[in-house]
């Protein structure tokens, strides 16, 4: 009967200790990170929730204004879809659309044709360059937004002139129709933009609908949505300019794009890149630029060597023992030659009066030590010539290898001796 005794582990073995000293940091971070994204999480969905929405009395929703207008005799109706949007326009009817950057191209191709000619009006609010170019063609959104919140009207437009400064900096844009209203300029880029529509220009969805008989119609572009937001409404001009954008007539439908629209493209078919939110490529181009960052901060420890002292001293025996291990391990039998040979040049090259630098030149060292051979002993029998064992091929074999050590010694003894 045989017991097999279970080996101990060493003290390198990893234990649930050490792992756990090593990977607490890492643990910690990320605990905090996930705390940190579930609170911000918790608190932009409490105080955002129903932003720009007329039903949602928070602070960022509209529900104050949606009362004003009922007051003033103005119905408005929420819709949620493309297909309700583009059914509820006409020339009785004022649009907003609260997101218009979360609509796709196709989305707002269809959306314009259904507004364009229709008599009514459209308010676009803060829309960014990658809608109002679609929604209003001729108005161009500026990269930079405006530095100051509260501006002056600065414009012939009477609803803004009868409002006064309101809240309307942010988003800023440049009209090139000639008969737009740029109001609430900042840096003499305009916040507020009103853009009629053409003299009988023809309905898209209504085609032989006559130019005489179609009201005319006008699209605002808004800067930022402040004026229309239940904590901003009472501030400044902003109840009033709002009131009188909205309020023109008698019906408003307020339009909240969402990304579960259903709303189809042109041919029927929905692409992949529909589905996706408006900046996704943005967004993936910053996380390509982050991984790089990171790579390139991880690959710090990449760079050269340093040599270090060691802290403790190794007896020559051990270092010499180790790295045949390793020669060993590696099955390199011909780096282990070449550092026995290059080792034994180097030793005898001052002793038979031979420069360092020229220990490894055959035609310097090998004449060199015949002579000391023969001054010492008349002759040399080492069974192989100086050639073969100080500049020859590799062993084939470990053997091989025992013998070249073994005969390098005893050159090295013969040429060291009196």
């Amino acid at each position: 009967m045989t017991t097999e005794a279970t080996l101990p582990s060493t003290s390198v073995s990893p234990t649930v200790r050490r792992l756990w000293s090593r990977t607490r940091g890492i643990a910690l971070a990320l605990l905090l990170l996930l705390a940190g994204a579930v609170a911000i999480a918790v608190v932009r969905s409490d105080a955002r929730h129903g932003e720009l929405d007329p039903r949602s009395a928070d602070p960022y929703g509209s529900r104050a204004v949606a009362e004003l207008l009922a007051d003033r005799g103005v119905s408005t109706r929420v819709v949620t879809t493309l297909a309700e949007a583009r059914a509820a326009t006409g020339p009785d009817a004022t649009l907003l659309v609260a997101v218009p950057d979360l609509l796709t191209e196709p989305q707002q191709r269809r959306l314009h044709a259904a507004t364009s000619g229709s008599g009514g009006r459209t308010v676009l609010v803060a829309p960014g360059s990658a809608s109002v170019e679609g929604l209003a063609p001729g108005v161009i959104a500026d990269p930079a937004i405006s530095a100051d919140s509260t501006l002056s009207p600065g414009c012939a437009l009477p609803a803004a002139r009868r409002a006064g400064t309101a809240d309307t900096g942010g988003l800023r844009y440049t009209a090139l129709r000639p008969d737009a209203d740029a109001c609430y300029r900042s840096q003499r880029l305009a916040t507020l933009l009103r853009i009629p529509e053409a003299p009988g220009e023809p309905s898209a969805e209504r085609p032989g609908t006559p130019s005489a008989q179609t009201p005319t119609g006008d699209t605002i572009v808004l800067g930022a949505p402040d004026i229309l937001l239940n904590n901003r409404l009472d501030e400044h001009g902003n109840a009033s300019l709002a009131l009188q954008l909205l309020g023109s007539r008698p019906h408003l439908v307020w339009y909240l794009p969402s990304l579960s629209d259903t709303a189809t493209t042109d041919d029927g078919q929905r692409t992949l890149f529909d589905l996706l939110p408006s900046g996704w490529l943005w967004g993936t181009l910053q996380l390509f630029v982050a991984a790089a960052v990171t790579a390139l901060w991880r690959a710090r420890r990449l760079g050269p060597l340093v040599p270090e002292n060691l802290p403790v001293a190794v007896r020559a025996s051990e270092t010499v023992e180790g790295r045949a291990r390793l020669y060993r391990k590696a099955n390199a039998r011909d780096r282990a030659a070449a550092a026995l040979r290059s080792t034994t040049r180097t030793r005898l090259a001052p002793v038979v009066g031979i420069p360092v630098p020229q220990a490894h030149t055959p035609e310097a060292l090998l004449p060199a030590l015949s002579a000391r051979l023969h001054d010492a002993s008349g002759g040399h029998e080492t069974g192989q010539s100086l050639h073969t064992l100080l500049f020859g091929p590799p062993p084939g074999d470990d053997a091989a290898l025992v013998s070249l050590a073994d005969h390098l010694d005893q050159l090295e003894r013969q040429v060291r001796r009196p």
